[in-house]
């Protein structure tokens, strides 16, 4: 792999560490900004809603730029957000930054993902992606604990100074390491790339990945209490079994960017149904320590798997100059996911289901996936396509 998708994995490593880093410092913001946990919580609403309209907004305003041009002028947009967040006299200003920075993150991996699947062969392009949301991954494992503990012991004003060092970090390699664009920027009628990101192939696949996601995180986002209150562990558990889920992240990630390439359709489908599975298992291991273990990490093996098959499809199905529009609203879809995921959860727990019940409840969702992206296989079978082309699509 080029040196370049490296570059890329830098910016997606501060980006994944701004996102879910405050998870663990709701406690020193609402205490420092006198406002409730729940307040505090909502900062992490606010950067999701900003990554779904960020993407798609920022995508069309830079539609005219080289393509290098529009990831340093991300970096410089992350950079400042968190700056922003690390001087925010108040909680208004916070959530402000916060949204400001979330801008950036649609944009960065969706316009990424086609600078990574130019940089390499065709039979390489999902592992291109996976390469570049390793730097995602390996947040979750290293920087979100670091980030923690450094607003733990430092003020978590110290953590957003740190990621803000990232992006100038990841700014420079970017500039230094990824290449210019070979040729000048198509010009490109956004009118007519959102009309190509209205198909119904290219929505079927955006659901898909909703779907898909949100599975995951109606069990993620209450994996603590559920290994606390189901299987027994203490809480200085938590944090070492959620390694195991990190280190499952980035071997799913790599293992669905391997397999993607060999043959992408057969990789999103298997992937769904594997996610599914190891959901509808994880209700019976939950009782037991050891198996609690082991499932926490076949998740992030299953989940992770699907991202870059996901990602790769959705590319595939807007064609040409609509490719970073439907990328970005992608990673849009992903945080969506993240989102009605974690509500779905609440649901759950809320009409008193229990959290033993989330596991089994959450394997529906990535199967009812499966079967959009099976009808969306089936539309494109009967829309004239001959069989020889279907063939094609799905190797």
């Amino acid at each position: 792999m080029p040196l370049a998708l490296y570059a890329l994995t830098a910016g997606a490593f501060g980006i994944g560490v701004t996102e879910f880093v405050i998870m663990g410092l709701l406690l020193q913001v609402s205490s420092d900004l006198a406002v409730s946990i729940p307040a505090a919580g909502l900062l992490i609403s606010g950067y999701a809603l900003g990554v779904v309209v960020g993407a798609p907004v920022m995508t069309v305003l830079s539609s005219r730029w080289p393509r290098k041009k529009v990831l340093l002028g991300l970096m410089v947009i992350f950079t400042l957000g968190n700056l922003a967040c690390a001087l925010a006299p108040n909680y208004a200003a916070l959530m402000l930054a916060r949204v400001v920075t979330a801008f950036a993150h649609g944009t960065f991996f969706g316009v990424g993902s086609v600078v990574a699947t130019g940089l390499v062969a065709a039979d390489k392009r999902a592992s291109a992606i996976a390469v570049m949301f390793t730097g995602l991954t390996i947040a979750n494992i290293l920087g979100v604990p670091f980030g923690t503990w450094l607003g733990q012991h430092f003020g978590w004003r110290a953590t957003f100074w740190a990621v803000t060092a990232v992006g100038v970090v990841a700014f420079a390699v970017i500039a230094l390491l990824v290449p210019q664009d070979k040729s000048a920027p198509e010009v490109s009628d956004w009118r007519a790339d959102v009309r190509a990101l209205m198909r119904a192939p290219v929505l079927l696949g955006l659901l898909t990945t909703v779907l898909g996601f949100g599975g995951l995180f109606a069990v993620f986002t209450y994996i603590a209490p559920i290994l606390t209150e189901v299987t027994g562990f203490a809480d200085a558990a938590v944090s070492p079994i959620l390694l195991v889920f990190g280190g499952g992240l980035i071997l799913g990630n790599l293992l669905g960017g391997k397999l993607a390439d060999r043959r992408l359709v057969a990789t999103v489908l298997g992937s769904l149904l594997a996610l599914s599975v190891a959901l509808g298992l994880t209700t019976f291991a939950i009782h037991d320590k050891a198996m609690a273990v082991v499932f926490v990490g076949l998740l992030g093996i299953t989940s992770f798997a699907t991202v870059p098959p996901l990602q790769m499809w959705v590319l595939e199905k807007a064609h040409g100059a609509g490719q970073s529009l439907a990328s970005s609203f992608n990673i849009g879809a992903f945080n969506l996911g993240n989102a009605l995921g974690a509500w779905l959860g609440g649901e759950v727990i809320a009409r008193g289901m229990g959290l033993q019940a989330l596991p089994w409840v959450a394997a529906l969702v990535p199967l009812a996936a499966f079967g959009v992206a099976v009808l969306a296989l089936r539309l494109e079978a009967t829309s004239g396509r001959s069989p020889a082309m279907v063939a094609a699509a799905c190797k």
